[in-house]
């Protein structure tokens, strides 16, 4: 007779009936030490035993000794072929040991591989163009947004670069604009225009570098045509900044590389035109009043919002915000943090948050509460924000923003003082998505979670179709 390994089978057998191998070698009549070289596949199981385990459990013997590790090797060895295995694929005797050790865990491995190829077939069949590979590529505004959080959102040598600027060539927040025109002429032989909307095909800004010209549509308001030249300022003459920052990121997707240089230029744009310490200083004394911050800079309610995220200097840190922005239909647009939220990234974020109330109250600031499941409390502002309108088409272009901190940081903030923090009821009960909130009995719930089900009563109709 050939040697029986059951190893494997033995010890699901054993865990199946809650016992350890003790009170399994008993029930069986062998010793504990047997039991575990069995298990262990150190002895072959001699056709005695085997009869006795299948008396004691009430098994079929042939359901012990059937073998499933041909057809498991087979399905493991063609699994690990997938090009998303190609820098780290075992060999054939490490995929042996995983099936003769630890056959439940590749069962499963398998069994979450069969899943990750029923979603590319899926996201293929509908066109999508986010795969690699094979794999599911990192989408550039995730990179975006772990790279920046990765450095808290604060990049020094970009804020003393900007500050080191301002000093040396000092100018009122109104006259920036100015000064970037005169300095663009004079140092880099670079014109500014503003151009026609109808001139611009769709754009906001436009450099030809081979013209030396900067175009700027007329759509974009004062601030943001400022905004604009302080970004182009960072791409020309701190370009190696720029460079240097963006080959630490470890990314292959070369969008979300560029987008980064992007995003970096952007942060050098509202360190230029909000220097660190005199923005931090002006926004404590002024309590965080981002409309005050905006006339004393000369800058948008945005802009504002998104500088207040970066105010992470060791030895002058201000509130550590976070920062999102999202369209009428949810979408995500942009997101920053320098808190220990999570925030969402492809939108779903929770209705009862009132980021999306700012909708049908433009321009208002709106302040909230708000308790996550985990028993954390923020108190966030938010209100609309305009888009640049190039056409009666596109004047709805209308976005939401919301800055928010932790509540050990709202006392410093003169838009929570006039309430009080210690009412329970002032907290609304929000969640970072619908599909991984954990909440039930939730009167906004639109999704199943993915971590349970909800239990569904044929008797009673519950505040939503999901929960009955």
């Amino acid at each position: 007779m050939a040697k029986i390994f059951v190893g494997s089978r033995l010890r699901r057998l054993r865990r199946e009936q809650k016992q350890s191998q003790a009170e399994m070698a008993k029930a069986v009549g062998v010793s504990t030490a047997y039991i575990n070289l069995l298990e262990n596949n150190q002895r072959s199981l001699s056709v005695k035993v085997l009869t006795s385990i299948a008396d004691a459990y009430g098994v079929d013997w042939r359901d012990l000794i059937q073998d499933d590790g041909d057809r498991l090797l087979a399905d493991l060895r063609m699994a690990v072929q997938d090009p998303l295995f190609d820098e780290v694929s075992p060999d054939l005797q490490e995929l042996r040991a995983a099936v003769d050790h630890a056959p439940v865990l590749t069962e499963n491995f398998l069994r979450l591989y069969d899943s990750h190829s029923t979603v590319i077939e899926r996201i293929m069949r509908a066109g999508g163009d986010q795969l690699s590979d094979g794999a599911l590529a990192e989408s550039p505004e995730a990179v975006v947004h772990d790279f920046f959080k990765s450095h808290a959102n604060h990049f020094p040598v970009l804020d003393e670069q900007a500050e080191a600027l301002r000093e040396r060539e000092p100018c009122d927040p109104n006259d920036v604009y100015f000064w970037l025109k005169t300095r663009f002429r004079s140092k880099h032989k670079i014109d500014v225009v503003t151009v026609p909307i109808d001139d611009m095909d769709r754009s906001l800004r436009i450099y030809d570098e081979v013209e030396g010209k900067i175009e700027l549509s007329e759509a974009l308001d004062f601030p943001n045509r400022t905004f604009q030249l302080a970004h182009m300022l960072a791409l020309i003459e701190y370009r190696d900044t720029l460079d240097e920052l963006s080959d630490g990121i470890d990314v292959a997707n070369q969008t979300g590389r560029v987008r980064c240089r992007v995003e970096l230029a952007n942060y050098f744009a509202a360190a230029f035109l909000m220097p660190y310490t005199r923005f931090r200083a002006t926004a404590e004394s002024l309590a965080y009043d981002i409309n005050r911050l905006c006339k004393t800079f000369d800058v948008s309610f945005e802009q504002v919002c998104h500088r207040l995220t970066t105010l992470q200097r060791q030895g002058d840190r201000g509130i550590p915000f976070f920062f999102i922005r999202v369209d009428r239909a949810g979408n995500v647009t942009k997101r920053f943090t320098a808190s220990s939220i999570s925030i969402a990234e492809y939108g779903g974020a929770c209705p009862v948050w009132d980021l999306h109330a700012a909708f049908s109250n433009p321009g208002t600031i709106i302040p909230q509460f708000v308790e996550l499941p985990d028993g954390k409390r923020f108190f966030t502002i938010s209100r609309t924000a305009d888009r640049p309108a190039y056409s009666r088409d596109s004047q709805a272009r209308r976005q939401a923003v919301s800055l928010g901190c932790e509540m050990s940081h709202a006392e410093g903030l003169g838009y929570a003082q006039s309430f009080n923090v210690a009412d329970e009821l002032l907290y609304a009960k929000i969640g970072i998505n619908c599909r991984i909130c954990p909440r039930q009995s939730c009167s906004q719930r639109a999704h199943n979670p993915l971590a349970f089900e909800l239990s569904v009563d044929p008797s009673r109709r519950g505040d939503t179709r999901l929960e009955s």
